[in-house]
């Protein structure tokens, strides 16, 4: 059974610190700053999918004015990928949150994810030399 729980009361523990760093580029500082802002901005939600008490998905958010909802992490254990649990842990997020929208911004290894969730893309451009970036919004309403 998998359950959707609140994981930022365990943001500290080392598992769930190394599986959400696998969602951003790896930049020691970058990371750590992810990570104070789940410990100290009450903005900053953390949920994630626990499966016999391994955790398999977390998705991270801040929700922005009209009920839309930031995904600012989303990431799925490497050994759980591929079977649904990115899809699940989003479906859980309308469930429990009922937004008005989610809204994200990835590169191109993820953009197909979104896209194939249900999300509208649109290309930024390439804010650094070789990387694309894109705007992806889901209309939950």
């Amino acid at each position: 059974m998998t359950t959707f729980i609140d994981l930022k009361p365990r943001i500290n523990e080392e598992a769930l610190q190394e599986l959400l760093s696998y969602s951003m580029f790896p930049d020691p500082e970058q990371i750590e700053a992810a990570f104070t802002s789940y410990r100290e901005d009450p903005a900053w939600e953390l949920y994630g999918l626990e499966q016999e008490g391994t955790v398999v998905a977390m998705i991270g958010f801040t929700e922005e004015d009209g009920r839309v909802l930031h995904i600012r992490h989303l990431v799925v254990h490497p050994e759980f990928r591929r079977i649904g649990y990115g899809r699940g842990v989003i479906l859980e997020l309308l469930e429990a949150r009922k937004p008005s929208a989610l809204r994200a911004e990835t590169d191109e290894e993820a953009v197909d994810f979104y896209r194939g969730n249900g999300f509208s893309v649109v290309s930024l451009g390439e804010p650094y030399p070789g990387v694309e970036r894109f705007a992806c919004t889901y209309d939950a309403e």
